[in-house]
């Protein structure tokens, strides 16, 4: 059973490069939309309708908030432009494209732009071609295997196209990254999609991309309203553990959710495995019903039992002075000296032993 005790990290402020980069937008709004739309925009680049330099120095401004960021602008003639700047399915950096959205300015700067933290669902695309390198992909002959894993609460994909048998790797999965995205949106594909292979023959039963979300919707039905999985181990001295898991349990739902926070729990009153029986067992539950009341400033992720312990994993929005009030409840607990330890993880990595598998 792990304990958690690391260094106390109560804050993930706005990094200057997200006001930095409204800043500049503020500045630079005008001539991007001329050169988008204006009959003297110059050469534009391939996929942002831009020149080179705006390209560049747009680049520029996402990279300094974070290199491995993504931008991409679109909308159409009638439609508002829009500019995305993601972490193309990277956990790690949905919370830091979230504050960049979150830190927008508002309309009378923005103007009728639409600014996403995460490519959203474009069907329409999929009625286009897609130029990857030298090769030009129809996507009409895109076909899908799906397999539904309803203990997992994911699809499972085998993408086929078959011009696969004539490129490379790296060009096959980003043909079905495009395709997924396109059909969900990156949130939904991270939520509910688990294994991507490439198949060079159509599978069997395959459908198109626009039927995968239907085929999400069936398989996410049943978990409108999260669970808890449970299961028992061994703690470190021998003694029995009970686990709790919440699931389905989604980074992309809780976004600025990036502190791990530990809260260990001594219970006074046991049974002969240690484990908690009345009244303990009837405060700890008191205890996470106040837990509920956080709102989406902090989601309680796992609960480890044994060895008179309780440790609470949870996972907190820095920013919004909730660790404080973690802190407080802690405080107020009546059987033992209750601790709280945290430590940033934007990637959610202390969950991945507690994950199903």
């Amino acid at each position: 059973m792990g304990i958690f005790r690391r260094p106390r990290e109560t804050s993930a402020a706005v990094p200057a490069s997200i006001s930095e980069f409204w800043e500049w937008w503020a500045q630079a709004r005008q001539e991007i939309e001329s050169s988008l739309n204006g009959p003297d925009a110059g050469e534009p680049q391939p996929g942002e309708g831009l020149p080179a330099a705006l390209v560049e120095e747009l680049s520029a401004r996402v990279h300094k908030i974070h290199p491995e960021l993504q931008w991409e602008i679109g909308g159409g003639e009638d439609e508002p432009p829009v500019l995305t700047v993601t972490g193309a399915g990277d956990p790690e950096l949905r919370g830091l494209a979230e504050r960049w959205v979150r830190a927008a300015p508002r309309a009378t700067v923005a103007g009728n732009w639409r600014f996403h933290p995460a490519r959203q669902a474009d069907p329409e695309m999929l009625e286009h071609k897609l130029v990857l390198g030298d090769h030009e992909f129809d996507l009409d002959y895109v076909k899908l295997g799906m397999r539904a894993d309803a203990g997992l609460a994911r699809v499972h994909i085998a993408a086929y196209h078959p011009d696969f048998l004539f490129v490379s790797d790296e060009q096959r999965l980003q043909v079905a990254a495009h395709v997924l995205d396109w059909s969900m949106g990156e949130d939904d594909v991270a939520r509910w999609i688990g294994d991507v292979t490439i198949a060079t023959e159509a599978p069997m039963d395959a459908l198109p991309p626009s039927m995968l979300p239907a085929v999400v919707e069936q398989i996410a039905e049943p978990f409108a309203e999260p669970t808890w999985l449970t299961g028992e181990s061994r703690t470190p001295r021998g003694h029995p553990a009970r686990l709790g898991a919440r699931f389905p349990l989604h980074r992309q739902d809780y976004p600025l959710c990036d502190l791990h926070v530990a809260i260990t729990l001594p219970y006074a009153h046991s049974n002969p495995d240690r484990l908690p029986v009345e009244p303990s067992a009837g405060a700890l539950r008191k205890f996470e019903k106040k837990l509920a009341g956080l709102g989406d400033r902090a989601v309680l992720a796992v609960r480890e039992t044994g060895d008179g312990l309780r440790v609470l994993h949870l996972y907190a929005d820095p920013d919004s002075g909730v660790v404080a009030e973690l802190d407080q409840l802690a405080a107020g607990w009546s059987e033992g000296k209750a601790k709280v330890s945290s430590t940033s993880d934007p990637a959610w990595r202390a969950m991945a032993p507690f994950k199903p598998s």
